[in-house]
């Protein structure tokens, strides 16, 4: 291992070739996660410039993602949708369910995999993905931002979710970004539910936000009686 800061990365020798799992959309009410698997070789992925798909603008993820789809990269991404969520998170958390996930996508992986840690212990989370995988898997927090396969993955996560939401917004309206600090977010959230309109196919229906706003609106409806 060697240092950069305080943060540990890996540094397989005799590897040129890496590969990233991350995800996109892992806190909003509204609209589907995405989670990606990206390989490749190191020095391509700091040729194309990849980064952290935070601390780009929309348009440079748009820009680095067409140079990773269009590179010599081994690409795979997943989505999962809201209804996925809703049934899955009757008997798993939010960790289970991208542990199950992140197992699918190392099925592609032959190349040593750093995964941007879901798990709150990066040791622990790292000994679980690696009885499934067939290269070794280190999970690093902030992995996105440290590790350029990982920067890779995320920027691919993000702009699927981001094309998954503008198609949304064409048959539902303008949501905003489907996070709950997002006022408009919230907006559409309390009209839908004061209107009855069915967003069931699109809200996560077991996220505070919405399980809190669901619970206000029959509080008013006993009052109103």
């Amino acid at each position: 291992m060697k240092m950069i800061g305080a943060r540990k990365l890996p540094e397989w020798k005799g590897y040129e070739k890496q590969c990233g799992i991350d995800e996109a959309g892992r806190g909003p009410v509204i609209g589907p996660m995405f989670m990606s698997l990206v390989c490749g070789d190191i020095a391509d992925f700091n040729f194309i410039g990849v980064r952290d798909s935070k601390t780009l603008s929309p348009n440079s993820r748009e820009r680095i993602y067409r140079k990773i789809m269009e590179g010599n990269f081994l690409v795979r991404y997943l989505e999962i949708t809201p209804d996925d969520l809703n049934s899955l998170m009757e008997s798993m958390n939010l960790n289970d369910i991208e542990f199950r996930y992140a197992v699918k996508l190392l099925e592609y992986a032959e190349h040593p995999v750093v995964v941007d840690c879901f798990d709150t212990d990066e040791a622990r989370g790292s000994d679980a993905l690696s009885r499934y995988s067939r290269t070794e898997v280190i999970c690093l927090h902030g992995a996105d931002a440290i590790v350029p396969a990982v920067s890779a993955a995320s920027i691919v996560s993000k702009v699927h979710r981001d094309r998954r939401i503008k198609e949304l917004h064409k048959v539902y309206g303008d949501f905003g970004s489907g996070y709950p600090s997002d006022p408009k977010t919230i907006a559409f959230l309390r009209d839908a539910l004061e209107k009855g309109t069915n967003i069931d196919h699109i809200v996560r229906k077991r996220w505070k936000t919405y399980t809190r706003m669901l619970a206000d609106k029959f509080s008013k409806r006993i009052e109103d009686f």
